[in-house]
């Protein structure tokens, strides 16, 4: 029968009607020729191939980070739907993180995390107008750094180049949206041009014109922030719930192009795919949809995978908790880079190295803070910090504007965060709010100075607020 990928792309190709005309300029159009014979070409390997991934010198990384993801509606983390069939193939012979968490419900609080590897209380990014500094080192500067070409592509407003995320890269391109065929659906009212498909024909034409070359990738994803999927998609039904399920059914699709792409030029076997999330999504878990609002695990539990540029048999999944901002010190760890400055992040080869020779696990899991300031739209109100951190089972919601009335969950009966037992746990509570209080101290960034005000002109407030963010 051959792999999902190969199954997907014959199918995809020929399908008629109008959800198959789409696919066939996806395949067709912007990615070339596609043929049914699209193989995984990568040869077997083990953690000891993984462990020697820093000695060479051919090796590609290309990140990529779907906006809007939470991790339990992927099949590939055990949902019921299978949503993700692309991503199962690649977690199956790779590498699945599987208790990971963001460090913001929020894009540009997250990312910038997420790239410095510091917790947002030290980068600082916090509000609307804040940006990363120009002092601040990047993992794409380190890839630069190194020789590597650099690139990003992206299509989500917050880490446009004026906030900072632009650092290190050769291109930092938001690519021109094409319009939308009439077999794609939008459920969320918020509109942004184009699509993802865009973004993978960009991909492409990069591939194309640096597949001798050694290089950096980082695409970020914005369909599944708007619900968009295409007709062949559309496979869990009608609710907003289900909308959402069949625009990551659509995004994987879209990934399985991009992989296929990379199997035709040759570069699997040469490629280290890394995949995130920068936050998720609500649907009514605590009174209230989409993200940006508050920091419960529905919005910051996110997936963290690693495929390889060999196959595992079988994969490897490490249990202890992993954060955004272990990321990129773990990464740049595996491919011998220099680290990031002072990280609050760590690398997590040694627990990667311990599940898969089935040893005990050699590092602690320690504490894991998310942050969100309540009032990072309103620019004329003061700063009202929500922190939530991660302590063994616990987990502890501290809410700047009521201090004295946290939540507290227990993550392993109740993974969910359904019933607060501050009042019953009153020392485990008061215990974590001190954490939090400690956490939220001023504590300047290693380049020290704080992050920076930029002006958001009146055209960027009205892409922003076109995506769903209410600035004011």
């Amino acid at each position: 029968m051959g792999s999902y990928l190969e199954r997907q792309t014959a199918s995809r190709s020929t399908r008629p009607g109008k959800g198959g005309t789409w696919a066939l300029v996806l395949a067709v159009v912007l990615l070339g020729a596609c043929s049914s014979e699209v193989r995984d070409s990568r040869p077997l390997g083990t953690i000891d191939d993984i462990l020697s991934l820093h000695e060479r010198d051919d090796l590609n990384v290309l990140f990529i980070l779907v906006d809007t993801l939470r991790v339990d509606r992927l099949s590939a983390y055990g949902y019921e739907r299978r949503t993700t069939p692309v991503l199962d193939e690649l977690t199956a012979t790779g590498l699945r993180f599987a208790r990971h968490v963001s460090q913001s419900s929020w894009t540009k609080c997250s990312m910038a995390s997420l790239w410095t590897g510091l917790y947002p209380n030290r980068t600082g990014v916090l509000r609307a107008q804040h940006a990363l500094s120009e002092e601040a080192m990047l993992p794409a500067e380190i890839f630069q750094g190194a020789g590597f070409r650099t690139a990003g592509i992206w299509r989500n407003g917050w880490i446009a180049p004026n906030f900072g995320f632009g650092q290190g890269f050769e291109i930092y391109h938001s690519p021109r949206g094409a319009p939308l065929p009439a077999s794609v659906r939008r459920e969320n009212p918020s509109i942004v041009g184009g699509s993802d498909a865009d973004l993978i024909r960009s991909a492409a034409e990069f591939l194309r014109a640096h597949q001798n070359d050694q290089w950096f990738l980082y695409l970020h994803m914005m369909d599944l922030h708007q619900y968009s999927y295409d007709e062949p998609s559309a496979l869990f039904g009608t609710s907003y719930s289900d909308a959402y399920d069949n625009s990551i059914h659509w995004t994987d699709s879209l990934l399985g192009h991009l992989f296929a792409d990379l199997e035709r030029r040759n570069l699997r076997d040469k490629t280290l795919i890394v995949f995130s999330s920068d936050h998720g999504e609500a649907f009514g878990e605590h009174d209230g949809e989409g993200h940006a609002r508050n920091v419960y695990g529905e919005v910051t539990e996110t997936p963290f995978l690693v495929s390889f540029p060999f196959r595992l048999d079988p994969g490897i999944v490490v249990e202890v908790r992993s954060e955004n901002v272990d990321l990129w010190p773990t990464i740049l760890d595996l491919v011998g880079l220099p680290p990031l400055l002072e990280p609050d992040g760590r690398s997590l080869l040694p627990a990667i190295e311990a599940a898969a020779r089935k040893e005990p696990v050699v590092v602690g899991e320690g504490t894991a803070f998310a942050q969100i300031d309540q009032t990072w739209g309103r620019l004329k109100e003061e700063p009202s910090p929500t922190v939530a951190v991660n302590d063994g089972k616990w987990r502890l919601i501290y809410f700047a504007d009521r201090p004295a009335r946290p939540e507290l969950f227990d993550k392993e009966s109740d993974p969910r965060e359904q019933r607060n037992l501050a009042e019953r746990e009153v020392e485990v509570a008061e215990r974590l709010t001190e954490q939090v209080e400690t956490y939220l101290e001023p504590t300047s960034p290693p380049w020290g100075e704080e992050a920076p005000l930029i002006e958001i002109d009146e055209m960027q407030l009205r892409q922003l607020r076109a995506i769903g963010y209410g600035v004011q």
